[in-house]
């Protein structure tokens, strides 16, 4: 089996970056397909409590394209 990881790697490491990227985004898609449902309400209860505090004024909200600028950078 960790042969044939090893060899997709590979042949992988060969695509451009637009194409690995691609690739990348399908194979994550494809674990988000088992869905979990305590996993799920988790995360409404977190999106929930960020909400709260920045409607209370305790956080500052950032633009989207202040987000990406940061990761972008980080990823570099």
């Amino acid at each position: 089996m960790l042969s044939k990881i090893k060899e997709i790697e590979e042949e992988a490491l060969q695509l451009n970056s637009r194409e690995r990227a691609l690739l990348i985004e399908h194979l994550i898609n494809s674990l988000d397909d088992e869905e979990d449902p305590e996993a799920e309400r988790l995360w409404i209860e977190e999106a929930d409590r960020r909400y709260q505090e920045y409607r209370m004024g305790k956080t500052k909200g950032k633009s989207a394209e202040l987000v990406f600028k940061e990761a972008h950078s980080k990823i570099r």
